[in-house]
C-alpha cells in the first residue's frame, strides 16, 4: 500500500459520528475505532482482540496500552508524514490514550466527544505538544 491509499482511506471516515468504542465507518467510531477500522481495510484482520475500555481507561491502569499494542503492530518510530497513525498524550506524565492518522505534514483526522465526530484537525502547537509517538502501517511504501 501507498501513503496516498491510507489518507484516501482516513477521508472517507471524516464525518463519521463519535461513538465510544465504535470502529464501523459512516456509523461510529472512537480514536482508536478509527484506526482499527483503517487497520482492517488496508491490512487485514485486527491483530488482537480489545477488550473492553472505559473513557478513563488509561488513567485507571497507568499502563502504555496504546503505545504498546501500536510497538507491536506498526512500524515505527516514523516522521509525521502522510498515512502515519500519530498517538497523543492529553497530559504530560499520562499513558497516550488519543490517535489519530496524518492527513498531510499539517492535518491530521481523528474522532473525539467533543467534535462528535471524525474531523481534519490542523497539527498546531497544542497537537505537537503531546505527541507520544508516530507510526507507519506494516508494508506501507511512499
Amino acid at each position: 500500500m501507498i501513503r496516498a491509499d491510507i489518507v484516501a482511506a482516513a477521508q472517507r471516515w471524516l464525518g463519521t459520528p463519535y461513538h465510544h468504542q465504535g470502529s464501523c465507518l459512516g456509523v461510529g467510531c472512537d480514536c482508536f475505532g478509527l484506526v482499527r477500522g483503517l487497520w482492517r481495510e488496508l491490512v487485514g484482520p485486527e491483530p488482537e482482540d480489545v477488550p473492553a475500555y472505559t473513557p478513563d481507561w488509561a488513567e485507571a491502569r497507568g499502563e502504555e496500552a496504546m503505545l504498546g499494542a501500536a510497538s507491536r503492530h506498526f512500524v515505527g518510530p516514523a516522521p509525521l508524514r502522510p498515512g502515519a497513525i500519530v498517538l497523543f498524550r492529553w497530559r504530560a506524565g499520562m499513558p497516550a490514550k488519543h490517535a489519530g492518522v496524518m492527513l498531510s505534514a499539517e492535518t491530521f483526522a481523528h474522532a473525539y466527544d467533543g467534535a462528535g465526530k471524525v474531523v481534519a484537525g490542523a497539527m498546531v502547537p497544542f497537537w505537537r505538544r503531546r505527541i507520544a509517538g508516530a507510526f507507519d502501517f506494516p508494508g506501507v511504501s511512499d
